[in-house]
């Protein structure tokens, strides 16, 4: 599967011309790239085409840490974008902790996608910190590439989240993780300090090493 994702992203434009990764930050920006092709190309079983038309905001989250018996906690850092007046913004990383991940026995390792559907979801991700089911409304998002059954996701939740595990992709509740930027990650990508909101915003030059998830954000998403 991973194979068969990179030789997707070879096939992206400007993939080939995109900078090396040189330090961990960056390496994990190319993971999330690589966990949002795979399951982008999820076919039957992906996100629905029309919520990610209408998404504002997109995380990635490789290989969430997790552990616990039906409740269990949870560590993993990641990247998310968002659209502004001229296309998707810059990555920033964030951290999600804690929380319960739905019905869970043992531990492992999830990719995990989240989607958030509207302004209100923004003005959370520009916090220092907010909780998901808190102060943010989210739920397990439909899955399928049918729009059909998405009026009710969409008016009731400002951010949908997805995960993979094992080979099986599935809508899963993130209720009570907390998620918050990575300051020091995000310095580490752009070489000085910077805010979430300023890169969230589209302040901040976006990095080469980002042009695989514009690629494939653009694929089913195109920057308003």
């Amino acid at each position: 599967m991973k194979y068969a994702a990179s030789l997707a992203l070879l096939a992206v434009p400007g993939f080939l011309h995109a900078v090396e990764p040189q330090n961990g930050s960056q390496k994990r920006v190319v993971a999330s790239a690589e966990v949002l092709s795979e399951i982008l190309h999820a076919k039957d079983k992906g996100i629905p085409e029309d919520l990610l038309g209408k998404a504002v905001c997109v995380g990635i989250v490789p290989s969430l840490k997790r552990a616990g018996f039906i409740v269990g906690a949870k560590y993993g850092k990641g990247e998310v974008v968002c659209r502004t007046g001229h296309g998707w913004s810059g990555p920033s990383t964030i951290r999600i902790e804690g929380g319960s991940f739905g019905f869970q026995i043992g531990a492992g390792e999830t990719d995990l996608v989240f989607i958030v559907m509207n302004r209100h979801g923004v003005n959370d991700l520009m916090k220092d910190k907010f909780t998901l089911g808190g102060d943010a409304t989210a739920m397990a998002g439909p899955v399928g590439r049918s729009g059909e059954a998405q009026t009710d996701a969409l008016m009731r939740a400002e951010i949908l989240s997805y995960s993979r595990a094992h080979g099986i992709f599935a809508g899963v509740s993130l209720e009570g993780s907390t998620l918050r930027p990575d300051n020091d990650d995000n310095r580490e990508i752009y070489g000085r300090d910077v805010t979430q909101r300023q890169i969230l915003n589209g302040e901040v030059k976006r990095p080469a090493i980002a042009r695989p998830i514009y690629a494939e954000l653009n694929r089913y998403t195109p920057a308003k």
